[in-house]
């Protein structure tokens, strides 16, 4: 399979990652992050969640220091919308997106599939997209009781050290999302060895995402 790269190297690189809840990006890119991390000496990571409860965003800050450890500059912003009730917030949470745009132009913002089976991870897709109209846009995918995950069209390749970094950050932040059912290492690993078969990652691993606008130089 053809290997396209994105810039790698000193240059400032901006990433912004947008979730509608406190563990979304980390599951939904958090492999892809350290890949880049891995490759770019500057990297800088806008890191915002919308839905975040006391206890949820201290999680989420513990997560996101290990992530970032090693990138040139990062931010974390939390908001408060209630969760699952986006739909019906979607003035107020658009106005949000509009500050946005004050940040930080993004080379690359991470986001969620707009297919996406939950109502609040839509809204955000959506939003996303109207607000960052001419970026590149990777909308990730988060395994959940719902299902609805689709075949990706961009993959990532990660290294045995990245996913079980990846991993190990979840399980051991997100200490309240463990009685999930579906909040494993086990479903976390699946995903990532499937997207890797589909691929063809020589590590056999792999996130896969959806990307709906590409341009290709």
């Amino acid at each position: 399979m053809l290997e396209l790269k994105l810039p790698i190297g000193d240059a400032p690189f901006h990433v912004m990652c947008i979730g509608a809840h406190c563990d979304d990006i980390e599951i939904g890119c958090g492999g892809a992050l350290l890949a880049l991390l891995s490759k770019h000496t500057s990297l800088h990571v806008t890191w915002i969640a919308l839905s975040a409860v006391p206890e949820r965003e201290a999680e989420l800050r513990l997560s996101a220091a290990r992530f970032l450890e090693h990138a040139a500059d990062q931010r974390v912003l939390t908001f408060q919308f209630r969760d699952g009730f986006f739909p019906g917030l979607h003035n107020e949470i658009k106005e949000t997106f509009e500050s946005f745009k004050r940040l930080n132009r993004p080379d690359l913002v991470f986001t969620h599939h707009r297919a996406d089976l939950h109502q609040d991870h839509r809204i955000v897709s959506e939003l996303t997209w109207n607000t960052f109209r001419s970026h590149l846009i990777l909308e990730y995918e988060v395994p959940k009781y719902d299902g609805g995950l689709a075949t990706p069209a961009v993959y990532v390749a990660l290294t045995d050290a990245q996913v079980e970094r990846k991993v190990s950050i979840l399980t051991e932040c997100y200490v309240s999302q463990a009685r999930k059912q579906w909040f494993t290492r086990e479903t976390f690993r699946a995903l990532l060895r499937l997207r890797g078969l589909e691929s063809g990652a020589s590590s056999g691993w792999a996130e896969g995402f959806h990307a709906p606008k590409v341009l290709l130089g």
